[in-house]
């Protein structure tokens, strides 16, 4: 528990530097501190993951995790790359998406491995087809919250049905055991953050207006909570 709080706090030291460097201006500098940040959840998984009973199916769950945390960061990198070389954007903004897609998909596959079996199908099913729908549906309804995908539709509901389907697996998964397991409870909360950075970030990315300071600061702070939060799952894996 005491490394992965040092990363912890290492993170949110890191944090105030690169949010203050990208209010300044979105640059290689801002890309560094990010990925400094980045590397700072991935170290605080593998801490979590160090202090997990040696248990072949918790080790199963703790790649899975870690994998999807490895993802992450490449999609930090990817997504920043895309305001370094503008001229570049819709490559980076693809490869962005991408890659946190897969990161979410490996949460969804390590959840279902380690817990599915042992609920009844109804608490799987559900919410991975809730996911698809609000997906989808966010996708639609653009225009309603006057966002404008572009060609990044196709992308953009893909990504959001991984990410919803990931939040309410979670969820449900925690249901299921009346919120008694640690692991569940806060990949829960780290998919409630990732969804609310998600719906600030589309306002950013797809929107206008957005990007005041006040919206990069809460972005970041929802999207490293949500990271942090999945690592800290690992603390309580049995």
């Amino acid at each position: 528990m005491r490394y992965y709080l040092c990363f912890l706090l290492a993170g949110a030291v890191l944090l105030v530097f690169f949010v203050r460097e990208k209010i300044k201006a979105y640059s290689v500098g801002a890309l560094f501190w990010k990925t400094a940040v980045s590397v700072m959840f991935m170290a605080a998984g593998a801490a979590a993951a160090w202090s997990v009973p040696e248990n072949a199916e918790a080790g199963e769950f703790c790649r899975f995790v870690l994998g999807g945390l490895l993802f992450g960061l490449l999609g930090d990198i990817w997504l920043d790359l895309k305001y370094v070389y503008p001229q570049d954007d819709a490559k980076y903004t693809y490869a962005g998406f991408t890659v946190f897609s897969i990161g979410h998909i490996l949460f969804i596959a390590g959840m279902l491995r380690h817990y599915a079996a042992a609920v009844q199908p109804i608490y799987v099913i559900a919410p991975l087809a809730a996911g698809i729908v609000l997906g989808v549906g966010n996708g639609f309804l653009g225009p309603v919250m006057k966002l404008h995908f572009g060609r990044f539709k196709g992308i953009v509901m893909f990504y959001g049905s991984i990410l919803f389907a990931m939040m309410l697996l979670a969820g449900s998964l925690a249901l299921s055991s009346g919120f008694q397991n640690g692991t569940l409870n806060w990949m829960f909360a780290g998919g409630i953050l990732f969804a609310v950075s998600d719906l600030i970030l589309s306002q950013t990315y797809f929107g206008h207006d957005h990007e005041k300071p006040i919206d990069i600061i809460l972005n970041y702070i929802f999207y490293y909570g949500a990271q942090f939060a999945i690592a800290a799952s690992l603390l309580f894996i049995r």
